[in-house]
């Protein structure tokens, strides 16, 4: 009931950019930039975590890009899907166009396979924020001439606690072992090139696990991580893919 009462509101109460609140926008043009109007970069946490696969990222987390993030994940503007989808779908493509020719691999859809949420998590929120997200990106990713799809084949196979209270040696200790591939996932993962896709990298302790709960992927791709991680700075390239409401 929650998420069709936030489906029907989105449709019918005034709307406010996500990053900024400027009114009757949901995403204003300049916070439309933080989020996608940059190349994704290489994202490495310092310290690096060991067994910490090639992440690339869409945007540095701050301000709008922050802002967006946590309207949809925790106050269900379910809308922001679709550009944080856009954010990602680049992130995604960056990710599999630096990994596949080292690793060797063929042609094949590519699986974007979501680092799941605790079912607690998405009980409180009322909706799937990563999955969702990763939805959106595989739908830009087809109308851009990719083909894609949501292959959400991991499941957290324990509880894990809050990783917002922990610090990065925990986080490390909290997730270790606590994800495992659903039954019938591998011969799933045949089909294609499997990305791992998340809506934020923090430390990397999530995106550890789930590369080694998911052996053979091709790198993993974040909408936002913090801006020190970054390789090298993003620079800005203009305007890029305009999202449309």
């Amino acid at each position: 009931m929650r998420g069709w009462w936030r489906e029907i509101a989105g449709l019918v109460l005034p709307v406010a950019c996500g990053g900024c609140g400027r009114a009757r926008t949901q995403l204003c043009e300049e916070c439309g930039r933080a989020l996608y109007g940059r190349p994704p970069g290489r994202v490495r946490p310092m310290p690096e975590p060991p067994g910490l696969p090639v992440v690339h990222a869409a945007a540095p987390y701050g301000d709008a890009v922050r802002a967006v993030l946590l309207g949809h994940k925790e106050r269900g503007v379910l809308g922001l899907a679709r550009p944080l989808g856009l954010a990602l779908a680049g992130a995604v493509r960056a990710a599999a166009a630096s990994s596949a020719p080292s690793a060797g691999l063929g042609a094949g859809p590519l699986l974007l396979v979501p680092v799941p949420s605790s079912r607690r998590a998405v009980r409180a929120r009322g909706h799937d924020a990563a999955r969702r997200i990763a939805m959106a990106a595989a739908a830009e990713l087809r109308r851009t001439g990719t083909a894609a799809r949501v292959l959400p084949v991991l499941r957290q196979r324990r509880p894990v606690s809050d990783q917002s209270r922990l610090d990065a040696r925990q986080r490390l200790e909290n997730m270790a072992g606590a994800l495992e591939v659903v039954a019938g996932g591998g011969r799933a993962l045949a089909a294609g090139r499997a990305v791992l896709v998340d809506d934020l990298m923090t430390t990397g302790a999530s995106l550890v696990e789930a590369a080694r709960a998911l052996p053979g992927h091709v790198g993993a791709a974040v909408v936002a991580a913090p801006p020190s991680s970054f390789t090298r700075p993003p620079s800005p390239l203009g305007r890029r893919a305009k999202y449309s409401e």
